[in-house]
């Protein structure tokens, strides 16, 4: 009989999904087991093989489970608000909801054709209303709390997108989302108060089983530091406050610089005598992100304000004051001490402004250069801490300050509060009620969800208002605190909103009460095991443990963190279409004919395509159309090839490569297995002699490895199980167990060769098979037998065999036993446990 994939899998999974053979059960007996994975955004490209690769893992390791007895919760759902969503149906002239419904539908049909073991029961969709009603009590709470609080800044706005972008969605200067450049812009925007927060989410992360490097990027994310707050008074009256983790090189500095939004330069225009230079700096400096702003290696600019000057607390002394846009009004003070001495960018900056520079830490010429290794050594030219060290000036300068009124130790963090606010139509709204009388009012809890009005025309405007706001009919209503007249919030939530509580949710996905009931979170918080991208370390994953921590707070969860443990996965890449190695030989034939040799032909690909060329392996990305589509590859080779394959790419932390030939090494594998077990084999369910240490070495390391998510080498070992049983034909009970083995990775064959052999239930429903770890070291050994050196056969010994017992097993082999007959040995080399050399004559 043929391997039929096709037939075999629709099959199983019709059969799973009629049994509810992965339903988890609230409340059950056994030990739980909460797998999580990041819930996909469903993009009308739907799924691409960039998806399976974490999915199918989890799948693995939470089938492992349920096949050791725990009752499992492997749920699945949808993010699904969010721009791309409104910028397609903007597009295509569609509602946003009809694109989300199309999209699920597809995305759902994907899945379910990879055959994952996903609890489809508790799926959920963030654009429900019976889920966003939950997203907007917490913003409730947030608010009651005095968590949630609106304020005007400068804000970050994607000037494609016509929407507010918190600070983690901005990279390299430009939208995350759309690749248009980013500009700042004053808004009144809702924050939510994560800083609060900052020190708990650092000091917690001690608690959980985190991969290394997802802790240090959250840590380095916060950026606690410790130092002091620092008061400058002005000769416009007022104080600029600054801080600075290196308070002991105050006598070092010999400028001030401002952020061009500072609020005292509206308070000093008429003090400014350049007014018309500083306003034409800030005009520019606002067509800047914040990472342009702040990179190290652009040309240091600003403007000195005339009329103003600041005064040095420890000298006395005036020093000028400047605006540069490498300042940052939402990062600390908005307000920077200048050492040139000691700090590269200031000295570059002095120089450039001809400023002074003084050394106050001894060791190097700041005449040349800034000293900036001065972590430790001896301060000088600083008055009464002349001679002291680095640390103990610290405490000294810091005591000083506090004493005389001029400064206090800090502790500040890089962290901001989170913008909360989106202009846009496609997300959730703000369930904050604005009355001329009473200010912002929380709307009542018993008026949620706060529906989105079902509209036409939903496009952002070109102003930054949200297109909710010419919904005149859904804007107006009345105040819950005075009955007056009022208005709606009209700005939506972000698309981090509904992600940041999801896991939550599918503990009780069907609750009206509450987000979900205390009975169902006690039993399966906190999450056991959350596999991620690094992409969403400073994003989700922070704002999923600051909403988590603040539901611990007012009591809703047990837990203090939502994850006991946090792996990643590296990207399947795929091949570059520019790289000459990767062109086919006719294309290759004829670049180097057009280019004269294939030095040259690479040099023009360079040329054309730029320095990506020179890579090999790429990106993903429809623009260069190396995009695969699983849809393909289950066609031609089945669901359980695809699962199979992308987990046997390489190292499941790091990046690898997309490869057509090694799909196909995974289907003839497959194709093995089957042939192996297609039919039907008599006798008990026993492990044969053979191959018993094998399978007892098999189950040790195939369980290990998916618990350490070694998956590539699970694979490896199961694949050398079925070489074994190629040369020793298996048992009943060989198979059995190879089956249970192969279950969690190829789910629908094993299944299927499991009925064919007349096995009980179902394969993926068995017990995980025991190991002997006495009988994973093999009794018997098949060691060479060689001839004057060559080789001439193979005998079987027992283990550790004593040189003679090889010996007499070697001259019992009917073949040796010729080739010695009439000669005389004469010496015998043994290698224990490898070979016999007879030395004949």
């Amino acid at each position: 009989m043929k391997y039929e994939y096709s037939r075999i899998e629709k099959k199983w999974q019709q059969i799973w999904d009629e049994k509810k053979v992965y339903a988890a059960k609230n409340g059950d007996d056994r030990p739980k087991f909460y797998g999580l994975i990041e819930f996909p955004y469903p993009s009308g490209d739907g799924l691409h093989v960039g998806h399976p690769r974490p999915y199918t893992a989890m799948d693995i390791i939470t089938r492992k489970k349920r096949m050791e007895g725990y009752n499992v919760l492997f749920p699945i759902g949808f993010d699904a608000f969010g721009l791309p969503t409104e910028n397609y149906a903007i597009k295509n002239h569609m509602h946003p909801a009809e694109v989300t419904k199309r999209n699920i539908a597809r995305f759902t049909e994907q899945l379910k054709m990879l055959g994952y073991g996903f609890d489809w029961d508790r799926c959920i969709d963030t654009t429900d209303p019976d889920y966003y009603k939950w997203t907007q009590w917490i913003f409730l709470q947030f608010f009651k709390h005095g968590l949630a609080y609106k304020m005007g800044m400068p804000v970050n706005w994607c000037t494609s997108c016509k929407v507010v972008l918190a600070n983690e969605e901005v990279v390299n200067g430009v939208c995350e989302r759309c690749g248009a450049p980013v500009i700042k812009k004053e808004k009144s925007q809702w924050m939510l108060a994560i800083t609060k927060y900052a020190q708990r989410l650092i000091d917690d992360l001690d608690d959980v089983d985190f991969i290394e490097r997802v802790k240090t990027q959250q840590r380095n994310w916060i950026g606690r530091s410790v130092g002091a707050e620092v008061d400058f008074s002005t000769t416009a009256g007022d104080k600029l406050r600054v801080f600075t983790t290196r308070a002991d090189t105050l006598f070092g500095v010999t400028y001030m610089v401002m952020s061009p939004e500072h609020r005292f330069l509206e308070k000093w225009e008429p003090l400014i005598e350049n007014l018309d230079e500083v306003r034409g700096y800030q005009a520019e400096a606002a067509k800047k992100s914040d990472f342009e702003r702040t990179e190290l290696q652009k040309d240091k600019t600003g403007v000195q304000l005339k009329g103003v000057r600041a005064i040095n607390p420890v000298t006395g002394g005036e020093i000028p004051i400047f605006i540069s846009d490498y300042v940052l009004a939402t990062y600390g003070t908005g307000a920077i001490m200048a050492v040139p001495g000691h700090d590269t960018r200031d000295w570059e900056f002095a120089r450039k402004f001809g400023l002074p520079i003084i050394e106050v830490v001894s060791g190097g010429d700041v005449e040349k250069e800034a000293y900036v290794d001065c972590e430790t050594g001896t301060l000088v030219n600083s008055g009464f801490l002349n001679g002291l060290p680095v640390e103990e000036a610290k405490k000294k300068i810091i005591e000083w300050l506090t004493e005389h009124g001029l400064g206090e130790q800090k502790i500040n963090y890089k962290l901001r509060d989170w913008v909360f606010s989106r202009q846009r139509y496609w997300g959730e709204p703000i369930p904050i009620i604005k009355c001329p009388k009473c200010g912002w009012v929380p709307m009542d809890e018993q008026d949620l969800p706060l529906l989105l009005p079902d509209v036409k025309s939903y496009e952002p405007t070109d102003t930054g208002e949200s297109p909710l706001a010419h919904m005149r009919e859904w804007v107006e209503c009345t105040c819950p605190k005075c009955g007056g007249p009022a208005e709606h919030e009209t700005d939506t939530m972000p698309n981090w909103a509904g992600s940041s509580w999801y896991f939550l949710r599918y503990m009780d996905p069907d609750n009206s009460e509450a987000l979900a009931s205390k009975e169902a979170l006690d039993y399966w918080t906190p999450v056991d095991w959350y596999n991620g991208g690094m992409e969403h370390t400073t994003l989700h994953l922070l704002y999923s443990r600051f909403w988590h921590k603040f539901l611990y707070d007012i009591g809703v969860v047990p837990t203090k963190e939502p994850y006991m443990k946090r792996t990643s996965h590296g990207m399947i890449l795929g091949l570059n279409p520019h790289n000459f190695d990767n062109l086919s030989d006719e294309e290759k034939a004829s670049l180097v004919e057009q280019c004269g040799s294939e030095k040259e032909a690479k040099k023009y690909l360079v040329e054309k395509y730029g320095e990506m060329a020179n890579q090999n392996i790429v990106k993903m990305s429809k623009s260069l159309g190396n995009v695969v589509n699983p849809d393909d590859v289950i066609k031609e080779f089945g669901a359980d090839t695809l699962r199979l394959y992308v987990m046997f790419l390489g190292d499941f932390e790091k990046a690898a490569p997309w490869s057509p030939t090694a799909v196909k090494g995974c289907k003839r594998f497959l194709d093995r297995v089957w042939n192996l077990a297609e039919n039907r084999i008599e006798g008990d369910e026993s492990y044969s002699a053979a191959n018993e240490a094998a399978v007892h070495r098999a189950i040790k390391k195939v369980g290990d490895d998916i618990d350490s998510m070694k998956f590539n080498t699970a694979i490896a070992v199961l694949m050398s199980l079925v070489n074994d049983f190629y040369s020793n034909a298996p048992s009943r009970g060989d198979i059995k167990a190879l089956l249970t083995l192969l279950s969690p990775f190829a789910p629908h064959i094993c299944d299927e060769l499991w009925e064919l052999q007349g096995f009980e239930g179902l394969c993926c429903q068995q017990k995980w098979p025991e190991y002997d770890e006495s009988k994973t070291v093999e009794s018997i050994k098949e060691i060479a037998v060689q001839v004057g050196g060559q080789l001439k056969t193979t005998v079987k010994v027992p283990l550790d065999s004593p040189d003679d017992v090889v010996l007499e097993a070697a001259k019992a082999d009917e073949k040796i036993a010729r080739l010695i007959e009439g000669k005389q040995i004469v010496r015998t080399i043994v290698v224990k446990n490898k070979l016999i050399n007879l030395i004949v004559k």
